[in-house]
């Protein structure tokens, strides 16, 4: 348990960006399964729309460090080629 009066708010401000960051991630993973849905579904419109939504949320993650940078292109790309591949 912290003594010092800054460690104790430390502690409190990682416990906030924590909860903070959790939700951020949960709503990537939502975001992504929506658009996994919509591609299953062969609902080309919608998955469209979905990784459109889907990318914005990653690029904010991204920019703020919730996820990595590269993490987020790498999933944006892959769902991007499943959308894709429904337009052909």
């Amino acid at each position: 348990m912290a003594n010092i009066r800054s460690a104790e708010k430390d502690i409190r401000k990682t416990a906030a960006r924590t909860a903070h960051n959790q939700t951020v991630k949960s709503r990537i993973r939502t975001l992504r399964k929506k658009v996994l849905t919509a591609v299953e579904k062969k609902d080309a419109a919608a998955a469209a729309a979905s990784l459109s939504e889907f990318a914005s949320a990653a690029d904010k993650a991204a920019k703020t460090n919730v996820l990595k940078k590269n993490t987020s292109s790498r999933l944006k790309s892959r769902l991007a080629v499943k959308v894709g591949a429904l337009t052909k």
